[in-house]
């Protein structure tokens, strides 16, 4: 079986671009939010920014599942290994305090672009790097922001 790219030009690839992007709103919306709730919800908003961080994580490492188990996969073992990485260092993330955790969280989502930008391209998805380093750029700024308001 042949796995053809989506093309980001086309109507799935537009889709997916705009899916991207509205995943960027909790990201900006918790971290905003933690500079201005008040000292009882902060705790709520810290949390809610930190499982949503990891989730996205663990969404990143299972990419690499998905690609790991195609036939044709180049890198199988690196895919496979690399996609439970980001699930395991996310669920120490969250259990830690938003102030180490949420940085924890921030390289954690370079760190799987940083992954993704060596292997996507020999998977057909070099047309989608872009996007993943906007999306990346987005989310750990919102990560390290709102460490910053702990």
């Amino acid at each position: 079986m042949v796995h053809t790219p989506i093309d980001p030009d086309s109507n799935a690839g537009i889709l997916i671009q705009r899916l991207g992007y509205a995943g960027l709103i909790p990201f900006v919306g918790l971290a905003f939010l933690m500079w201005i709730v008040t000292p009882e919800a902060h705790p709520f908003v810290s949390i809610a920014l930190s499982a949503y961080a990891a989730t996205i994580s663990a969404f990143l490492g299972g990419i690499h599942w998905g690609i790991g188990l195609r036939h044709n996969a180049p890198q199988r073992k690196l895919h496979m290994v690399w996609g439970v990485v980001p699930s395991l260092v996310a669920w120490i993330a969250v259990i830690m305090p938003a102030y180490a955790g949420l940085p924890v969280l921030g390289v954690l989502l370079i760190a799987c672009y940083l992954v993704d930008r060596k292997t996507w391209p020999e998977a057909g998805l070099r047309d989608w790097m872009t996007l993943r380093f906007r999306l990346t750029v987005v989310s750990t700024l919102s990560c390290l922001l709102g460490a910053a308001a702990t």
